[in-house]
């Protein structure tokens, strides 16, 4: 289970967009998904602690761009009605 260097990426083409109707928007996805989750799910090991802890390690690396994605999300549900609040209720 190696993800390779982790500093200096190697960044490859990726999967192949299927035929569509709607190729721009099926770009743009793809796009997105290779930007998010560049590397593939890591194999699970043997059901040793060790191996899952290692194995939990790089399954959250391999899930960091979503992690990273949810926390904006959640960061931008909770402030844009806080400030929305405060600029309607709080007009100074």
């Amino acid at each position: 289970m190696e993800l390779g260097n982790i500093s200096q990426p190697m960044y490859g083409p990726g999967p192949e967009a299927p035929g569509s109707s709607t190729p721009g928007l099926v770009g743009m996805v793809h796009g997105f998904l290779r930007l998010v989750q560049p590397n593939a799910l890591p194999p699970s090991g043997p059901a040793v602690l060790h191996c899952l802890s290692s194995f939990f390690y790089q399954l959250l690396l391999y899930e960091l761009g979503f992690l990273i994605c949810m926390a904006i999300g959640l960061l931008f549900i909770i402030l844009v009605p806080l400030v929305g609040c405060c600029f309607c209720c709080c007009r100074c």
